[in-house]
């Protein structure tokens, strides 16, 4: 069954939302966009132009210049620190709460690194791909929340010395297998999977809703734009994550 953007599917929407036992939710970085937050390849502009994300978001391209890789993710870190969460991620955390003062079960699932759904007060949130955020060594993974200001660039880990990247998953990096685990186990379980400002074209996360629809779950895709999950979603939401979101929530 599919409808488009309109009031009709927008209350029915609503209507599974409310009464689902189990929401899993996937978003992207259509999200993060409203908050003003550029995709990885859109931020790439005056300095950094000239350079592929294999110059930038790879472990052999740390190796091979770790000060410039940590002079990008310095920047990006900066930025994102100064940027709100939005419409869309508050909603998230209202329908979290709304699910635990029923009993229902949420699970948050994110292609993103800003860490704004937590910002927004989401807590049961598993990143795919890291935290832009949070910092760790290169080589053993020991996390670093502070670090002196000054050379060496990159910063050396307190506890070996080795030095201190974003913790992020770069190009050819596997996916924290917890986190992975948990996304597969919630879009099994749940009776609505929510897609949210994502384009369905990274793996595994674009397996997510198709998993769900298996189990027989009502998959509700929000985005402005077509992608392949459209043509197979229960409900379609053609707008912003902004848009929508706040009048599922209310």
């Amino acid at each position: 069954m599919h409808a488009s953007t309109d009031q009709d599917a927008t209350a029915r929407a609503r209507q599974c939302v409310g009464a689902a036992r189990s929401i899993t939710v996937l978003t992207g970085a259509g999200i993060s966009a409203e908050s003003g937050i550029p995709t990885f390849r859109d931020a790439m502009t005056g300095l950094w132009a000239k350079f592929r994300p294999e110059d930038l978001a790879t472990p052999e391209a740390f190796r091979r210049n770790p000060r410039m890789v940590w002079e990008w993710y310095a920047g990006r870190r900066e930025k994102v620190a100064g940027v709100s969460p939005n419409a869309g991620h508050r909603a998230l955390a209202a329908i979290e709460v709304a699910c635990a003062m029923r009993g229902a079960e949420f699970t948050l699932v994110t292609q993103n690194v800003d860490g704004l759904h937590h910002a927004a007060g989401s807590r049961n949130v598993h990143e795919l791909h890291g935290n832009i955020r949070r910092v760790k060594c290169f080589e053993r993974g020991h996390p670093a929340s502070t670090w002196p200001a000054g050379e060496p660039v990159p910063p050396r880990c307190a506890e070996c010395g080795s030095p201190l990247r974003p913790d992020v998953v770069w190009f050819g990096e596997m996916l924290p297998e917890g986190e992975l685990e948990h996304a597969f186990a919630a879009a099994r379980r749940c009776d609505v999977f929510l897609s949210v400002g994502t384009s369905g074209l990274v793996e595994p996360a674009a397996s997510l809703p198709l998993l769900a629809l298996e189990h027989g779950a009502v998959v509700i895709e929000v985005n402005p734009d077509p992608t392949p999950l459209t043509g197979r979603a229960t409900i379609v939401l053609a707008a912003a994550a902004g848009a929508v979101l706040p009048r599922l929530a209310a």
